[in-house]
C-alpha cells in the first residue's frame, strides 16, 4: 500500500518499436513537421507528472530521434521483445526491472495517438488518484462499430460475435440506437501501478477503471488511413513543440 504522504515516484513508458507492417516506420511518421513520437514527448514533459520519460525501442535510429526530443532511452529493447507479436508484458516488464530506480506507477503512451496532450495525462491521473491508485486505468473512446453486428465464419453459415436480444429480437436485427454501448480502448492511455508486473503477470490490475476521451483524443494512427483523415480540427489537440 502507498504512503499518503510520500510522493509517487512515476515514470512514462513510449514504446516504439521499429518493425511496425501495417505503416512502415510509423512511430516516427512525421505529422506537421515532427515524428509522431514527438508528440508522446512533448505531451509526457508539459504534464510535469514524470520522474523520468522513457523510450523502449529496439532502433539506433529512433533512440536519436527520441533523445533529440527530450526522452531518455537507456538502453534499447531486445530484438526478442520487439516483433509484431510481442506483448505489452514482456517490453514493459524488461524496462522497469532493468532502470535503476524503482518506480511506484508507470503510464504507457503510445506514439502512434499524438493527440493525447498534458492535459488529457493529467484528468487520467486524476482519474487514478480518484480510486486511491488501486485499479489500473485505460483510456477508451465510443465505439462506433458495434460487435453485435459482427460475425464469424461457422461452416458454411455465420454466426454473431454477440448474442443478445432486444423486445424478442437478436441484436442484430436491431437499430444501432437500441444496443448497448461499447467502448474501444483507444491505446492512448494505460496507467498502473509497478505491482502488477510482478503479481498479475501482466500490465494491468485485476479490475480497470475507464477514462472515456473524444474520438479526437482518442484517435489512433494505425493505418494509413487514419493518417490522411486528420483534419485541422484534430492539428489543434497536438501538443506543441
Amino acid at each position: 500500500m502507498f504512503s499518503k504522504k510520500k510522493p509517487k515516484k512515476i515514470v512514462a513508458l513510449i514504446p516504439a518499436r521499429s518493425g511496425s507492417k501495417r505503416i512502415k516506420d510509423k512511430n516516427i511518421l512525421k505529422l506537421k513537421n515532427h515524428p509522431l513520437l514527438a508528440y508522446s514527448i512533448q505531451a509526457a514533459k508539459k504534464s510535469n507528472l514524470f520522474s523520468r520519460i522513457i523510450v523502449s525501442t529496439d532502433s539506433l535510429r529512433y533512440k536519436k530521434i527520441a533523445e533529440k526530443y527530450g526522452a531518455e532511452v537507456p538502453f534499447l529493447r531486445p530484438k526478442k521483445i520487439s516483433s509484431d507479436i510481442s506483448y505489452d508484458f514482456e517490453w514493459v516488464k524488461y524496462t522497469i526491472d532493468k532502470l535503476e530506480e524503482k518506480f511506484d506507477i508507470f503510464f504507457i503512451l503510445r506514439p502512434t495517438n499524438p493527440f493525447r496532450n498534458s492535459k488529457t495525462i493529467k484528468k487520467a491521473w486524476n482519474v487514478f488518484k480518484k480510486y486511491k491508485y488501486k485499479f489500473s486505468v485505460r483510456g477508451l473512446s465510443y465505439s462506433k462499430n458495434h460487435p453485435a453486428k459482427m460475425w464469424i465464419r461457422s461452416g458454411k453459415f455465420i454466426k454473431p460475435i454477440m448474442r443478445g436480444k432486444y423486445k424478442n429480437q437478436p441484436y442484430y436485427n436491431c437499430q444501432f440506437t437500441v444496443l448497448p454501448k461499447i467502448l474501444l480502448q483507444n491505446a492512448s492511455i494505460e496507467i498502473s501501478n509497478s505491482s502488477v508486473l510482478n503479481k498479475n503477470k501482466t500490465i494491468t490490475s485485476n479490475k480497470i477503471v475507464p477514462f472515456i476521451m473524444s474520438d479526437i483524443e482518442g484517435h489512433d494512427i494505425n493505418y494509413i488511413d487514419d493518417f490522411k483523415k486528420i483534419g485541422k480540427k484534430k492539428l489543434r489537440y497536438l501538443e506543441k513543440i
